[in-house]
């Protein structure tokens, strides 16, 4: 524990020197070509504003008492999120300011649970008050269970939705947004708030002498941010609709804003509060603070980090990447590679923030010799893309973590879904099974992406092409792309292999493999397989204990995991990590707690299975050579020094290694249940036909080829006749 103190301590004193030499330069130093560069970055707390003094609303003494009338200031007009735009100048790109007032109480998150929110009346079931969260999404068919709002029974004045945060709280503020739907148009365009004690006598926020109406939605999905004139202490808050658009009904989503005020008394709260004893700097960082923690990293562990992109972004933004590894810019023989990669979708930004934490962690347990990390990290080469997305993410950064809605910030600056922007070869493999060319004329693996892909003029983002690049050059065994907006870990095929069908069990020749890859991440998450948990938004993943087949949930064609699983040896997972794709950073903390143990149990899983080398009689390793399993249609191949590693699952297998020119090797190779690949070397001997065309190209002679000499021959006959 010393050793790991000390580490921290010396991470956050060089933290603080960065921010202090950034703070003496005044701007002045001139920016480096690539990432080193002295840069300030630091954040105002929620608390730093002076705010007036709370009101606080007594208790009832009786029946029948009067409101008091409070004395507020004139009401600010209420902030929208804006649409998007045109990124401004990075240069020009300040962090983000948080919205004044206090953190939300938890709607999104799911902090506040179902038996906390109470309406007056509600359409039906699905459309109840547990339905009235912020940016909550409907299913497919909107159906009783599963929609996309809170909705009023009847549209009058009397109505109206509450939250009982069950402690005094200081109330600064109210954001909402309309009913999420594809066919009705609902919000609510002006509104009252009301707080109570006790559930039954109500105070209204006043404007001066009369009741305060906010200004509500212009439209479905654009959140509204209205701050209260005073912050109003008090246990309960209620949102009654005065309007609502004219041709639709009173439905609504909403987040509250609110500091729980301290009371060691109350039990509920202490039950459920989270902590962190990792010194990690839990905070949104923008695209410069981002590479600049980087940096500060690198410096800690300069013996086991290295720095480098993989190429820009559309708006010429690096694509930054963290190795560590104990020979950090190097492949070694026999080392299994591991990447994750987070914020393909830009506004999915908890990926993000817990690949930056990861790589924090990392180094400081590193230096504090943990001897499980140290082991990771001397047996691993790991890689880290904390943001694939920086230009989506800075759209979605200026918006704040609250008001920029649902999909603010998702798509690359030219509107490409980076996570399904890669070639389809699903439809190629399908096809020739179905026409019975496996694996003749076309293989089970490493299927060559298509040519009209490779062209200039086809819809294929410059971050697309730099991760399919990345991919390519580096022999990943597996790897985990980190998304949001759900709590599940997805696994390959992601298409669906039958025509038009929209949801379709379609699994790989390794499902037993990726299932049990799934479920490693899931079982030790602290949520995931956890049953009393309320579902995200529509889907309830416990009947497979947090992990789904991605057909089987929605098809998508051109997948990050179905291309890595077809065009390379690394086998690929879709880790959705939260239900809230831009938590506050108050939530980070208890965030990073959450999937810590899920992130480095996940790394370990790249030492299953088996793994070894393919030689030649004289020991030199044969680049390309195909590793198969007996019963398994899906192989792999070696590296360019002719390493390999072969994801399995406990149990007895027939591996085969094969390469052009030698003869093939069988070995029978058995995999347990403790951690560490089995170890399963092949020689393979050159053929006849490979010897003998050695021999000649050796004394510079070409080997005949009989076909093409009996054709000569017969031509030759054909003139002698004629």
């Amino acid at each position: 524990m010393a050793r790991r103190g000390a580490a921290a301590l010396a991470l956050a004193l060089a933290l603080l020197a960065v921010a202090l030499a950034g703070a003496a330069a005044q701007g002045a130093a001139v920016e480096d070509p690539d990432y080193y560069v002295q840069e300030i970055w630091s954040r105002e707390p929620y608390y730093a504003r002076l705010e007036p003094e709370p009101f606080s609303p007594p208790l009832p003494a009786g029946p029948g008492e009067e409101e008091r009338k409070l004395r507020a200031s004139e009401p600010r007009a209420p902030k929208k999120a804006t649409k998007p735009k045109k990124a401004p100048k990075r240069e020009k790109l300040a962090p983000e300011t948080p919205p004044p007032g206090c953190p939300p109480l938890g709607l999104e998150t799911l902090k506040i649970t179902d038996f906390q929110l109470h309406a007056s009346t509600s359409k039906r079931y699905g459309l109840g008050a547990h339905r009235g969260r912020l940016n909550i999404q409907a299913g497919i068919n909107e159906n009783d269970f599963y929609d996309g709002a809170w909705c009023a029974g009847r549209n009058d004045l009397h109505q109206w939705i509450e939250v009982d945060a069950r402690r005094l709280t200081k109330f600064t503020g109210v954001i909402t947004q309309g009913r999420n739907s594809l066919w009705l148009s609902d919000w609510v365009t002006s509104y009252k708030v009301m707080v109570s004690n006790d559930s039954h006598t109500w105070v209204t926020v006043k404007n001066g002498s009369g009741d305060m109406i906010f200004e509500g939605n212009s439209e479905k999905e654009i959140p509204v941010l209205n701050e209260l004139p005073v912050p109003m202490v008090a246990r309960y808050i209620r949102i009654n609709p005065r309007s609502w658009f004219d041709n639709g009904s009173i439905c609504m989503r909403m987040e509250i804003l609110g500091c729980p005020l301290p009371d060691p008394n109350n039990y509920y709260h202490r039950r459920n509060e989270m902590t962190t004893t990792d010194d990690l700097d839990f905070k949104h960082h923008s695209y410069k603070e981002m590479r600049q923690l980087m940096k500060v990293v690198n410096e800690m562990c300069s013996n086991i980090t290295r720095i480098y992109n993989i190429g820009k972004s559309h708006q010429g933004l690096k694509l930054y990447a963290v190795e560590i590894s104990d020979h950090p810019g190097e492949h070694e023989v026999g080392e299994p590679e591991f990447h994750y990669i987070a914020g393909a979708h830009g506004n999915e930004v908890l990926g993000r923030e817990l690949m930056l934490l990861l790589m924090q962690f990392l180094c400081q347990e590193y230096l504090a010799r943990n001897s499980r990390i140290v082991r990771l990290v001397e047996e691993t080469r790991i890689h880290i893309i904390p943001s694939l997305n920086p230009d989506g993410y800075e759209k979605a950064y200026e918006g704040g973590s609250e008001l920029g809605g649902w999909s603010l910030g998702r798509w690359t600056h030219d509107g490409i879904d980076i996570n399904n922007n890669f070639p389809d070869l699903n439809t190629l493999l399908w096809g020739a099974e179905d026409r019975q060319n496996i694996p003749r004329k076309v293989p089970n693996h490493y299927i060559a992406i298509p040519e009209w892909f490779l062209s200039e003029n086809a819809t294929v983002a410059v971050e697309t092409r730099a991760v399919i690049a990345w991919m390519e050059k580096i022999p990943f065994v597996l790897g985990g792309n980190l998304q949001g907006g759900e709590l599940v870990v997805a696994y390959p095929y992601d298409m669906a292999r039958s025509t038009w069908q929209m949801q379709e069990h379609t699994p790989t020749p390794d499902d037993h493999v990726f299932r049990w890859l799934a479920y490693a991440y899931a079982s030790t998450h602290r949520l995931m397989t956890d049953a009393r948990r309320r579902v995200c938004h529509t889907e309830d993943f416990q009947k497979e204990d947090g992990t789904v087949n991605g057909a089987s949930w929605h098809t998508v064609a051109g997948s990050l995991n179905d291309f890595s699983y077809l065009h390379t040896n690394c086998f690929e997972l879709s880790i959705y990590v939260g239900c809230d794709k831009y938590p506050h950073e108050s939530e980070l903390p208890e965030e990073w707690e959450n999937n810590r143990e899920s992130l480095i149990v996940f790394m370990e899983q790249v030492h299953r299975g088996i793994k070894g080398l393919v030689r030649d009689l004289h020991g030199k390793g044969i680049p390309n050579a195909v590793i198969s399993v007996e019963g398994v249609n899906h192989d792999i191949r070696t590296a360019s020094d002719g390493d390999y590693w072969r994801l399995l699952n406990p149990g007895e297998y027939m591996v085969t290694a094969k390469a052009e020119g030698f003869t093939s090797s069988t070995k029978n190779c058995i995999v347990g249940y403790d951690m560490g690949a089995t170890q399963c070397d092949f020689t393979l001997s050159k053929t006849n036909l490979a010897r003998i065309r050695e021999i000649m190209e050796k004394f510079g002679k070409q080997p005949v080829s009989l076909p093409a000499r009996r054709l000569k021959l017969r031509g030759r006959k054909r003139r002698q006749r004629g």
